[in-house]
């Protein structure tokens, strides 16, 4: 018995913009990793496929919260389901919060599998591991991103905290964030954008492409006004609008910064 033909969109080609695979955390309440970055990219152009690495109640930030965690091996069933059905063509994949080493791991198989088929594909990686001297997931995960993650990356987000751990350099001033994104840079993402370090009170924004392996990257900053509150899943949308953008219009930065 012959295979049904497969439906008609899944043969269509990619947007203009692209077709991202996000694979985030997701909660029924409030907005964190898909929950911020599947509706913007949308209202950019892209085709977005969101796997969530886990569906919660609430984020946990709250006293309590309920749900279900997705494991290594279930994330590779559906890669493997997509796969069956011609529908492993992706221009970009953004990983947000991932909590274990062995979902982190199978990560990193998808990113392989997807470039199988789309060599170009850009891999934009959050690399969500805590802030402000915080760890927030097991410590044998910085190992991994240190040495896996970050060398097939080709777009970086980490925060303050996290390109310090990345580098094992300490970030006290710009110029030591300019110079955690060299060492990103020769690690190998060609754009890192460290988005948020705290200098002597101020909020700053770093960003770094380097177009050609051993070249000078161009580097910019934005400073950022303080905000007296606390917010949930702001990192998340922040990345997600760098890969929306930066593709949508490469040159936004000089257009929108001119002087940086």
């Amino acid at each position: 018995m012959s295979r049904a033909a497969p439906p008609i969109l899944s043969l269509a080609l990619p947007s203009e913009t692209g077709r991202v695979l996000s694979i985030q955390s997701h909660t029924v309440q409030g907005y964190v990793g898909n929950k911020s970055a599947v509706f913007p990219l949308q209202l950019l152009g892209y085709d977005v496929d969101p796997i969530n690495s886990v569906q919660f109640s609430n984020h946990t930030g709250y006293p309590t919260f309920k749900g279900q965690v997705l494991n290594g091996q279930q994330l590779w069933e559906l890669i493997e389901g997509l796969e069956a059905n011609d529908l492993l063509y992706y221009t970009h994949l953004l990983t947000g919060y991932i909590g274990s080493v062995s979902f982190l791991n199978t990560v990193l198989r998808v990113v392989d599998k997807l470039r199988s088929v789309n060599p170009k594909l850009t891999y934009v990686c959050d690399p969500v591991m805590g802030d402000e001297g915080k760890l927030y997931i097991p410590q044998e995960l910085v190992t991994v991103y240190r040495e896996k993650v970050v060398p097939v990356a080709s777009m970086l987000t980490p925060n303050q905290f996290e390109a310090e751990l990345l580098t094992g350099y300490r970030i006290v001033s710009e110029r030591d964030g300019r110079e955690a994104c060299n060492k990103l840079h020769d690690a190998g993402p060609s754009k890192v954008v460290i988005t948020s370090i705290s200098i002597n009170g101020d909020l700053r924004l770093i960003g770094s492409h380097q177009k050609e392996k051993g070249q000078v990257p161009e580097q910019f900053k934005i400073l950022i006004p303080k905000i007296p509150a606390y917010f949930t899943g702001t990192g998340d949308l922040m990345t997600a609008l760098l890969l929306g953008w930066s593709n949508v219009l490469p040159a936004f930065r000089i257009l929108i910064f001119p002087n940086l």
